[in-house]
């Protein structure tokens, strides 16, 4: 077994917990006229048979090389599952040599990415001891495969455990991939497929050096990020789990009998301290995973804005996602942890699930008590021994001294040394990473410094400091409380305790600060994220060579936490209703989530400052598993859902045809976005009235009636047409037309509202977000 020296393993962990899912760093490959991977991308497949697609690829290149052998040797990936095309060393002049060929869509460089619950559960109803829920009721996810495209697995953890788990899904074409310490025998009727894809890398880094690489040329995990996203969503059962004493309690997947496939194609490299992910190999893992039979798709992984269109293959994720939703695999993606900024959210094709993250009703609250007796309770990981009255500092000027003092965070290392010795140190910091409370722990540690405590905006995710380092976090407000108790005694002191946990009331729920919001920056009419799930401080297994591990179990953020407890979600529905399309799961999820935390109350969006969220921050709201698997009414979308989509966003029809495998020609005037039939209504131009329609599908009692409620934006006038919809027997879609028209008078920010279908037992709600825009693309700065 592997292990990495504390240094890269705190840098790995650093780029885990902060960054949190993977973003996409383009052109790191070295420049220059050598041959360089590029992926050519051929649209749908031609032939069912694989090894005839495999053989058109060879033969397309040996037109190009010249010969059979250079063609070979040039290849990289074959893609002949879910759709048609091929990686391969190519020079510049070679591939737009490709590129100009009738057969071909696109030719593109490789990239690259880099690696950006004892509690969740019960907090969103699916509790084991309750014998009538959707967890019950649907074998806990049995049958179902979920894959995860990451950095691999830790197969010997207990998460994947396959107690009480029946035999393999009949549907499993995959299988195990043996490697480096991974042999097929890691796998068993839990974790039943292991692959890894390392092409497509290698190819870029020829002085990748496997033999010293701490990576593992296998299909199992070094950084351990891989091994936490599988067991948040389809982990097995594990007793008595906890984080060094913290969130202790059973810990369990979504769908805790739902079967995992892992395809890794995340790799560490050493020299960048940081993970890389090919693009070429993440497609050849998602065309894998295509034809060895999964149900649910997971990635926690994107791009970075500005974004690309969908049919460009530089969006490798939508491409592949589009290929796998028309095969009937529902695609869950992570939205990005660039929040709270708008415009940032990531995975924002319609055909995929995109997820926010979300508090949970729990936290670490750690008790900070001043010299004159005012406890403040800061949040923290703390699972060290108290420290007991110890003297407290702010550095900073007396007012008579030439010397620099700093209390900001990441700039303590400038204070005179000795100032911080023996003593907690008091600093502030805007940063919003966790390198700044890591960089103020090592430099408060290295002056000799005993614990830190960090003021800063508040909502942002706790990690613990190394070696256990008292590091404890409070806002600027309570920050300031006890810089005027220093300023006001001669001998401050302070006393920390280690972290507890409270659960429930009156903790409340709210939408992470590092969540990343919508507007969708690509296509505005197209909400973005669809939905919220809790992805901060979650609990989950890891790999035993991750330095954060503890006993092969570490406390995560970010939304790369978030989507798969999504996808754990849609494995338990996906083995209720088998028979549903992927849109039929996200409109489920989002027309039935709470609007409110599972307790009534109002749930924020934390950043600066907070606020009530709304759709922007988390879609339809926060996930209701229970009220997703009897929805009512569904909004159903297939292809032509999607290529009126396309066709509404401007794409040529050849890029549309080549991506949908079907001759496809556009109407003219083009359709309109407005119409795609989401689960959503988004108009980002109000000025003149606009007409749009939606259709619904009964998938409740046969003989139904369902009346409209509305709750309009403010200032925006909302009628629908008709405002009773009646199924039965024979009639079991309807459409409905909304009519919307603006009373403002001069350009707005988005208002929000709803629309809702009512039976009295279900209430199918769709968030309406409205913007004014009296001036046509005008960016105001006033």
């Amino acid at each position: 077994m592997k292990h990495c020296p504390l240094l890269g393993m705190m840098i790995s962990r650093v780029l885990v917990a902060v960054l949190l899912n993977l973003i996409i760093v383009l052109n790191i490959a070295r420049a220059g006229a050598e041959s360089k991977v590029h992926i050519v991308y051929l649209g749908e497949k031609q032939h069912d048979d694989p090894k005839h697609v495999t053989e058109s690829h060879h033969q397309m290149l040996s037109s190009l090389l010249g010969s059979e052998v250079e063609a070979h040797d040039s290849m990289v990936h074959s893609y002949r599952h879910g759709f048609s095309g091929f990686a391969a060393k190519l020079t510049e002049s070679q591939a737009k040599k490709i590129s100009d060929s009738p057969d071909v869509v696109h030719v593109i460089p490789d990239s690259f990415y880099e690696l950006a619950t004892t509690r969740t559960w019960d907090y969103l109803g699916l509790s084991v001891g309750n014998p009538k829920n959707l967890l019950n009721d649907t074998n806990m996810g049995d049958q179902v495969i979920i894959g995860f495209i990451d950095s691999g697995v830790w197969p010997e953890s207990e998460s994947f455990n396959d107690k009480g788990v029946g035999p393999v899904p009949s549907h499993w074409k995959g299988g195990c991939l043996p490697g480096e310490n991974f042999m097929s025998t890691n796998c068993n009727r839990k974790l039943i497929g292991a692959k890894y894809f390392i092409n497509g890398f290698l190819a870029e880094n020829e002085g990748f050096n496997s033999t010293v690489s701490r990576d593992y040329i296998s299909a199992r995990d070094f950084i351990g990020h891989g091994t936490h996203v599988a067991s948040i969503a389809g982990g097995s059962f594990v007793p008595n789990t906890s984080y060094k004493g913290l969130a202790g309690g059973i810990l369990r997947g979504g769908a805790p009998r739902a079967r995992i496939a892992i395809y890794k194609a995340c790799w560490y490299v050493d020299q960048l301290g940081a993970v890389a992910c090919s693009s070429s190999d993440i497609l050849k893992a998602m065309d894998e995973a295509m034809h060895d039979g999964v149900d649910v798709l997971s990635l926690s992984l994107g791009a970075q804005v500005p974004l690309y269109p969908e049919t460009d293959l530089r969006d490798r994720i939508a491409t592949g996602a589009f290929h796998a939703v028309a095969k009937g695999i529902i695609v869950v993606c992570a939205g990005g942890n660039s929040g709270p900024a708008a415009q940032t959210v990531l995975n924002t094709a319609p055909w995929v699930i995109t997820v926010a993250a979300t508090t949970l009703d729990r936290s670490f609250p750690t008790p900070i008590t001043l010299g004159n007796k005012n406890v403040i309770l800061g949040q923290a990981l703390y699972t060290g021994p108290e420290l007991g009255f110890t003297s407290l500092v702010y550095p900073e000027n007396p007012g008579h001294s030439n010397v620099t003092f700093s209390g900001v965070c990441e700039r303590l290392n400038l204070n005179p040394n000795g100032t911080m010795r023996g003593k907690v140190v008091l600093c502030f910091t805007t940063a919003t990473l966790f390198t700044a409370v890591s960089r103020a722990a090592s430099y408060v540690k290295a002056d000799g410094g005993v614990g830190v405590i960090i003021a800063r905006n508040p909502g942002y995710n706790l990690t613990p400091c190394r070696d256990d380092f008292p590091c404890v976090a409070i806002d600027y407000e309570l920050g300031t409380d006890i810089l005027l108790y220093i300023r006001s005694t001669g001998s401050p002191v302070v006393k920390i305790q280690p972290s507890r946990t409270m659960v429930g009331q009156p903790v409340g729920t709210k939408v992470a600060t590092f969540s990343s919001r919508g507007p969708n920056s690509i296509s505005p009419a197209i909400l973005k994220p669809d939905i919220g799930a809790p992805g901060v401080s979650i609990l989950a297994a890891t790999s035993l060579d991750s330095n954060s591990s503890a006993g092969g179990f570490d406390i995560l953020a970010g939304t790369s936490m978030a989507a798969p407890v999504i996808s754990g979600v849609v494995a338990l529905l996906k083995a209720m209703h088998p028979d549903w399309s992927p849109a039929a799961f996200r409109s489920a999820i989002v027309t039935t989530a709470w609007r409110t935390d599972p307790f009534g109350e109002q749930i924020f969006a934390e950043g600066s400052s907070r606020k009530v969220a709304d759709p922007f921050d988390y879609g339809g709201g926060l996930v209701n598993p229970e009220k997703a698997a009897d929805p009512g009414l569904i909004y159903e979308m297939g292809p032509k859902d999607y290529i009126l989509y396309l066709c509404s966003t401007g794409y040529n029809d050849s890029s549309i045809s080549q991506l949908v495998g079907q001759g496809t020609v556009c109407s003219n005037p083009k359709p309109s976005v407005l119409d795609v039939n989401l689960p959503s209504i988004t108009i980002p131009n109000l000025k003149e009235e606009v007409n749009l329609t939606r259709t619904v599908t009964n998938v409740g009692p046969v003989n139904s009636v369902y009346k409209v409620v509305v709750e309009p934006p403010l200032g925006v006038r909302v009628v629908v047409i008709p405002e009773t919809l009646v199924f039965n027997s024979r009639t079991k879609i309807v459409s409905f037309s909304v009519i919307v028209s603006t009373t403002h008078k001069i350009n707005t920010g988005f208002y929000f509202g709803s629309l809702i279908w009512s039976d009295s037992v279900h209430n199918v709600t769709i968030p309406v977000s409205v913007r004014t825009q009296i001036l046509q693309n005008y960016y105001d700065e006033n």
